[in-house]
């Protein structure tokens, strides 16, 4: 696809109408079950064209509606418009098609900014060694709060002053608070890691020979096994999202899952996998405490930790 093109532009803008309807979270579920379903249809010799562009491109992939179209519209509903259903930016979880055209139409317009984004950070040196989905993600949601809360990527000043820049007061302010303390995370993360290594291992034993035969892109080749952890942790969200209490406290983990796949298929090593697991959850919590816990919008920690970690990853290898 063009991405340029008249066509690929509305698509992406009417992607991101329908993420912003559903919310941010309810839209990335979504996007994983249809990454899970392009890993699916390319394990069976299928196109690549509904991983990646569909899952992970420009017609519902993470950066457009696919989760931060979902995010900016929150943003507007709560600092501009006030008429978001849960009172707050943070609150990804409730949908947004009870508010008004407006609320729409700015996650129509936040997933052209997303897809926009990623062709301009392709073209710059180092930026485009990093995860460019995830850092679109992370850009279009510092500019939503940027206009609609009117604060700065690490948020509110009385916030900071109050409690401290890295400090959580208690953990009453930590997003997933249930994955603390970080003991209990590092062990997760490593844990996570070496599942999702795992499976990318025994995907590239069966996407190697496809791809030699031409019976499947190479793209397709290296995504998959990238990714399928990463699609199983999205997926896991649906918990999060439509559980209570205790229900709701699963891990979030795509972070791990797709720095330790990563770590594996540069390395072909699964406990460097895991320690990168380990690794990437506890970068998960430090841009939690930068960018989330004193803002008020949602600045999602993991797609930051990916592409922070990704060109960490990059630069080592």
């Amino acid at each position: 696809m063009d991405p340029f093109s008249p066509q690929t532009l509305v698509m992406c803008f009417a992607g991101g109408i329908v993420g912003g309807a559903l919310g941010g979270l309810f839209s990335f579920i979504i996007c994983g079950l249809m990454v899970m379903a392009g890993c699916l249809v390319i394990m069976a010799s299928g196109s690549d064209f509904v991983l990646l562009q569909i899952g992970l491109g420009p017609i519902f992939g993470p950066h457009v509606g696919g989760f931060a179209a979902g995010v900016a519209a929150s943003t507007y509903a709560a600092g501009i418009k006030k008429n978001h259903p849960g009172g707050a930016a943070k609150d990804i979880l409730s949908a947004l098609m009870g508010t008004s055209w407006d609320v729409l139409l700015v996650g129509g317009l936040a997933a052209l900014a997303g897809h926009l984004l990623l062709q301009l950070f392709a073209l710059i040196p180092i930026v485009n060694k990093t995860d460019m989905i995830a850092l679109s993600v992370v850009a279009t949601a510092f500019l939503a709060r940027f206009l609609f809360q009117k604060e700065m990527p690490w948020g509110n000043k009385k916030s900071i002053s109050d409690i401290g820049y890295l400090k959580t007061d208690g953990h009453k302010i930590s997003w997933v608070p249930w994955m603390l303390p970080l003991p209990k995370m590092v062990l997760y993360g490593f844990a996570a890691g070496v599942l999702s290594a795992a499976m990318a291992a025994q995907a590239k034993i069966a996407m190697d020979p496809l791809a030699a035969s031409g019976a499947i892109s190479a793209a397709g080749a290296f995504v998959v096994p990238l990714i399928l952890g990463w699609a199983a942790a999205a997926i896991s969200l649906i918990a999060l999202q439509l559980g209570t209490g205790a229900i709701q406290q699963v891990p979030v983990w795509h972070c791990q899952a797709i720095l330790a796949a990563l770590a594996y298929l540069y390395f072909g090593n699964i406990m460097i996998a895991g320690l990168v697991g380990a690794s990437a959850a506890l970068l998960q919590e430090l841009m939690a405490r930068m960018f989330w816990n004193h803002g008020s919008n949602h600045v999602d920690p993991p797609a930051a930790a990916i592409a922070v970690g990704t060109l960490m990853l990059n630069i080592i290898k």
